[in-house]
């Protein structure tokens, strides 16, 4: 799982969460160094390896996103080389929100079916993948979630895959995930107009910003 300063801490908590409750699975946050890294929203966590020492072939390379650290990791070569290494030889190849941009900036979406943040969705077709309306999307073996909370049902869908569904159930039973959240504008479709413009016109220029950079994607 990467880690990179600014990410979203929830993108990454959550499917963690899930692949952690996988009993035998060995799962490891990777990371440039084992410095602490600092959230978008000022929590921190470890590192258990660094890019050199990860596993070379893992079952899973999984990417969390954001929005500032997501473009500053896009642009930096150590981690997008990193995940282009890793995905070349992962057995699945996944994230969550807009660490999807993360993967076509390493190329490893050119031709799949995509979920991502409603803020990147736009943008996609930049990096070859076709963006879709599905909190998960399974597209051969890359499975991606939308923005943020979907890392849940990510995380979930992984475990399912990966251990079968009654396994699935078992790990979701005892998370006791059973959504019922108190209002229903999670998603640009139910939030009222006003409310969905407002939190679009927050982030100006976002889809200008993903197009420039993945100008220099890797084919």
């Amino acid at each position: 799982m990467l880690a990179y300063p600014g990410m979203t801490l929830l993108d990454l908590v959550g499917p963690q969460h899930m692949f952690a409750a996988m009993l035998g699975a060995t799962v490891r946050i990777a990371a440039k160094t084992l410095d602490p890294i600092r959230s978008d929203l000022g929590m921190t966590i470890q590192p258990d390896v660094t890019f050199a020492d990860a596993h070379l072939e893992p079952d899973v390379i999984f990417t969390p996103g954001s929005i500032a650290g997501t473009f500053a990791a896009m642009e930096d070569t150590e981690t997008v080389d990193f995940l282009a290494a890793r995905g070349e030889h992962a057995r699945y190849v996944t994230s969550v929100c807009t660490g999807a941009m993360l993967l076509g900036q390493a190329g490893l979406i050119d031709g799949y079916r995509v979920s991502t943040h409603w803020l990147a969705k736009p943008a996609m077709d930049a990096f070859g993948a076709t963006a879709t309306d599905e909190r998960v999307t399974k597209d051969r073996n890359r499975l991606t979630g939308g923005g943020v909370t979907a890392g849940i049902d990510f995380g979930l869908t992984m475990v399912e895959e990966l251990r079968g569904t009654d396994y699935a159930q078992s790990v979701q039973l005892m998370a006791e995930y059973a959504p019922a959240p108190p209002l229903d504008a999670g998603t640009p479709d139910t939030a009222p107009p006003a409310v969905r413009d407002r939190m679009a016109a927050a982030f100006p220029g976002f889809e200008e910003h993903a197009r420039a950079v993945a100008s220099n994607r890797r084919q």
